[in-house]
């Protein structure tokens, strides 16, 4: 990221080079929240780049103060939301290509996936400037302390080998 001083001495992202997609996901989300830029304290939006290697994914994820805008910038991703229990868990899914935009709404689970052969780049608008993110996978099989798998066996209703296996599993964090 190319960085630019302000008057004030403050500094700001200029230019986001392409991330690093040689992971287990195939995709890095590079986050402007207000962490990275102090400059949308109190303004409401932030963004994210999500670099997609070829069949890379942005995990089922959620973002807990924040409706995101995606626009895809390069390449073809699947994309998808699930409402919630009481619109029924209803999956709304997409192919998009570039100049494509989808709306996942505040607090749904949502993913992106790219189906395209080639690299695939995606632009974030989100809502807050503080979105949060819940990665799915990581709340559930690495919370620290982790949850018990008496809770898990119970609420995934499959045997606690089953639950070991997945907490013992290297959740990658893509952002």
């Amino acid at each position: 990221m190319t960085r630019k001083r302000t008057e004030k001495g403050e500094s700001y992202p200029t230019h986001v080079e392409p991330a690093k997609t040689e992971n287990p996901l195939g995709s890095q989300v590079t986050q402007v929240f207000v962490d990275q830029l102090p400059g949308l304290n109190t303004l409401g939006i932030s963004l994210a780049r999500i670099d997609f290697a070829p069949k890379g994914l942005n995990p089922p994820h959620t973002h807990p103060w924040g409706t995101e805008i995606l626009i895809v910038v390069e390449g073809t991703l699947y994309v998808g939301f699930v409402t919630s229990n009481q619109d029924g868990n209803r999956l709304f899914t997409k192919v998009l290509n570039k100049g494509d935009v989808f709306v996942f709404p505040i607090g749904l689970i949502h993913f992106q996936l790219n189906v395209g052969y080639g690299n695939a780049v995606a632009i974030a608008a989100l809502s807050s400037q503080n979105p949060g993110t819940i990665t799915i996978a990581n709340a559930l099989f690495k919370s620290d302390p982790p949850i018990s798998p008496e809770v898990l066996t119970k609420a995934f209703q499959v045997d606690k080998s089953t639950i070991d296996y997945l907490q013992k599993q290297s959740w990658y964090d893509n952002n």
